[in-house]
């Protein structure tokens, strides 16, 4: 029987890797036999993941801290994966933030941080990457971590700074997937509901977000545990050959009314 979702062998990046969805896609990963490098800036989280990772699937692990906002620790956080394991496969951009305020309310610096996390960040490893591992391979699958609030607006809180990076990744993924399909390297990116994380848990278990969401969610639930990783699992393999450019929403139909 073939296994269309078999990674062994393959080095993944994954950052933004130290609690949440992002430790949730790194052992999906794992689970195909990839190995995992975690990043974040937390260096004492990303060695638990990574450890967690190595005992629990049996693959082999690189926790690196690097803050994806500069340039010279993205580039040595490159470096050392690819003389640890001479290649990078998969990379997952999933480091971000949120800043919540009314527009009006606003500082410049609030604004310039969300891109320059969310969306200049993951431009900054996607480069890095693409230049030292997978051009020279011919091969590469990028996914680039979004949000629903990329493709729509929202009434529920005003975050005007995260809807502006988060659409920009949506868009920037479509311009290096048109730049680098020719060689052998996919980029595509996935549109996340809400899910729950330990950031997000607070709101919501609360019984207002349970009325809310029966309302604007068509599946009348937040998302569970799990259910972002095989989406994450078919576009990181080699079953997605020819998916290229997509923002893929995993919503449980918010963007769909």
């Amino acid at each position: 029987m073939k296994n269309y979702f078999d990674l062994k062998g393959q080095v993944a990046i994954v950052t933004g890797c130290s609690t949440g969805l992002g430790v949730q896609m790194a052992c999906a990963l794992a689970s195909q036999g990839c190995n995992i490098v975690p990043i974040a800036r937390r260096e004492d989280k990303v060695k638990e993941v990574a450890t967690m990772i190595a005992e629990q699937f049996g693959v082999e692990t690189l926790p690196l801290r690097c803050d994806v906002t500069s340039t010279e620790q993205v580039e040595t956080m490159v470096l050392a994966t690819m003389e640890r394991f001479g290649r990078i496969d998969i990379l997952i951009n999933n480091a971000g933030t949120g800043a919540i305020a009314p527009s009006v309310d606003l500082t410049d610096e609030q604004f310039a941080n969300e891109l320059e996390v969310d969306l200049f960040g993951s431009f900054k490893v996607a480069r890095a990457v693409v230049k030292h591992a997978m051009l020279p391979a011919h091969y590469g699958r990028i996914i680039n971590i979004a949000s629903m609030y990329g493709l729509v607006g929202n009434k529920i809180a005003p975050s005007t700074p995260y809807h502006a990076a988060k659409g920009g990744v949506v868009n920037m993924t479509r311009a290096l997937a048109a730049e680098w399909g020719k060689d052998g390297i996919t980029v595509n990116s996935i549109c996340p509901g809400y899910f729950m994380t330990p950031l997000t848990k607070e709101t919501l278990e609360t019984e207002w977000f349970s009325q809310y969401a029966k309302g604007a969610i068509p599946m009348e639930r937040y998302g569970r545990e799990g259910e972002l990783d095989t989406a994450a699992l078919f576009l990181a393999s080699p079953a997605s050959t020819y998916v290229n450019g997509v923002a893929l929403p995993v919503d449980g139909g918010y963007t769909c009314i």
